[in-house]
């Protein structure tokens, strides 16, 4: 299992669009690697086809998006289709490539795996886990859903959209918040320094407590 912060591993894997090399294939961007069950299901299918349709929202916050299930190259090619028919996603090609682990060792390797839901062999799938990988190689972000349970690709975009603006400026994002909203100081920073960084200026909210921790200031 990746902890947050760990360089994430530099693994060798086939693709939709033939071999990579971790590492190399992130190169100096942001990337996403999301993981599905299986091909072919119906979850799984309205996912890919959503983040089909967002790849112009990820390429404009520099992301590279990755999917990984367990089948191979050659059933991942056909399920395309199915995913492109679905989300009315036409043109030539597919906008991501797709991780072939039909031998299930990213997955294991990943800690990504739902003992609760198996195959027609009896053998786990994979849960629909996401890890967004930093320009540096390591672990931003990651969350880990059921193999039932659909994800929130919104919900996605605005994670990287605070990770990417608490990378630069010295705030954190609120419960709910979307980019453009009122963040918080950092409770690290003195009002000098906060004033410094902050010409918009900041206000403080009145507490019970007394202590003025809670210093809203419109996003920098």
């Amino acid at each position: 299992m990746v902890n947050l912060g760990d360089e994430f591993p530099n693994f060798k894997a086939n693709t939709t669009t033939g071999p990579i090399q971790f590492h190399d294939w992130v190169g100096e961007s942001w990337a996403i690697l999301f993981s599905h069950p299986s091909d072919f299901t119906p979850v799984c299918t309205t996912e890919l086809g959503r983040v089909a349709n967002l790849t112009p929202e990820f390429e404009k916050r520099g992301v590279k998006i990755i999917a990984l299930s367990c089948d191979t190259v050659d059933s991942h090619k056909k399920w395309i289709q199915d995913i492109k028919s679905y989300a009315k996603h036409f043109g030539d090609g597919f906008p991501y490539p797709i991780i072939a682990d039909e031998n299930r060792d990213l997955a294991v390797q990943l800690g990504m795996l739902d003992p609760l839901e198996k195959d027609k062999d009896g053998l786990p799938l994979t849960c629909r886990a996401v890890f967004v990988i930093g320009p540096d190689k390591k672990l931003r972000l990651s969350m880990l859903y059921p193999a039932t349970t659909g994800r929130n690709f919104d919900e996605i975009l605005r994670t990287v959209d605070s990770l990417q603006l608490t990378e630069k400026k010295k705030v954190a994002t609120p419960a709910d918040w979307k980019a453009g909203g009122e963040c918080m100081v950092l409770p690290t920073l003195k009002d000098e320094e906060a004033n410094d960084l902050f010409p918009k200026g900041f206000s403080v909210i009145n507490l019970p407590s007394g202590k003025p921790y809670l210093r809203i200031t419109p996003e920098p």
